[in-house]
């Protein structure tokens, strides 16, 4: 059967690192109850002049080089935003310009932090049909600028940046279960309630969270959700080499991690350095993992996330 294996990937954070000490400077908080709540230590935050597609466009570029692809090659551009360019054209079709490329489909996908495994999904439909040979997937968000600066038990918890992957046929290993889930009837516990309406926003523009309702449910789908793909592929806890986790919350990924029987050294963990930077935060982590030396082929990775919505998923791939 043709599944999608990765060909390459690829990661772009913004310059300005910002520490939770920065953040101790302009507000009421520290480094110690950052820390000891979520594991974040520090984040990227986008310069004034940069754009999402900006970051996407970086990434795309180095999962290419890695790929040894070249921009014409690509079949199919999908990226997974919560913070695009502008209300339209899709982001994707930026990139798409800025890559140099024209002619091939390129959209958005919007299922917040769980967007990578929606596109990943998409991608690899795509390439399983014969409907493309090589798809290039990007996750990319700068949530810096929907965030309330002066609420501390959100602003503290994101950043920003992009990871991209080049996915191509083949024969052997790549995509090879996967399971996708939502349920609306959670909106209210994450969610970003802001529309335009005749030149207006209307709502609020910042992203409204009840943290304890979202830790809860995200400890419980994430954990079922990676027995269900792992069962889908009629493998075992004992089968997975890396979990590689939206990088969220550290108190979270221990969770999946222990309920999958796995020690914390078989899970690629970057919240400390990027933060949560929603549809970007897997592909920033898997790209870590194989530029490090500690993800080689053959292995089989666990990538699984969960966004407002509720949106959430789980892919294993063959490396």
């Amino acid at each position: 059967m043709r599944n999608a294996q990765i060909l390459g990937t690829g990661s772009y954070l913004p310059a300005t690192r910002v520490t939770n000490d920065d953040l101790a400077q302009r507000m009421d908080t520290s480094d110690e109850w950052i820390t000891t709540r979520t594991g974040i230590k520090a984040r990227h935050i986008a310069a004034e002049q940069e754009k999402t597609s900006d970051l996407a466009t970086e990434a795309a570029r180095r999962a290419l080089a890695a790929a040894r692809v070249l921009p014409e090659e690509i079949d199919l551009i999908v990226l997974a935003t919560t913070t695009p360019d502008m209300q339209f054209p899709a982001t994707a079709t930026i990139v798409q310009h800025k890559l140099g490329i024209s002619g091939c489909p390129a959209f958005d996908v919007q299922a917040v932090c769980a967007g990578f495994m929606y596109a990943l999904n998409t991608a690899n439909a795509y390439i399983q049909s014969g409907m493309a040979k090589k798809v290039l997937v990007i996750g990319a968000d700068i949530f810096s600028r929907i965030v309330d600066w002066e609420d501390r038990a959100t602003c503290v918890l994101f950043g920003d940046g992009a990871g991209a992957v080049v996915l191509g046929a083949s024969e052997q290993g790549g995509i090879i279960a996967s399971q996708l889930h939502a349920d609306g009837s959670y909106l209210h516990l994450l969610h970003l309630p802001a529309q335009m309406s005749e030149g207006q926003i209307c709502g609020s523009p910042f992203v409204k969270m009840d943290g304890q309702g979202v830790f809860k449910f995200a400890v419980k789908q994430l954990s079922a959700v990676a027995d269900a793909v792992l069962n889908q592929a009629g493998l075992s806890h004992a089968d997975i080499d890396w979990l590689i986790p939206h990088q969220a919350n550290r108190r979270i990924i221990e969770s999946t991690a222990k309920h999958l029987g796995l020690s914390m050294d078989k899970v690629i963990l970057t919240v400390d350095e990027h933060a949560n930077t929603s549809a970007a935060s897997i592909p920033l982590a898997l790209d870590a993992g194989i530029r490090d030396g500690r993800i080689v082929r053959g292995q089989k990775l666990l990538l699984e996330g969960i966004g407002g919505g509720f949106a959430w998923g789980a892919l294993l791939i063959e490396y």
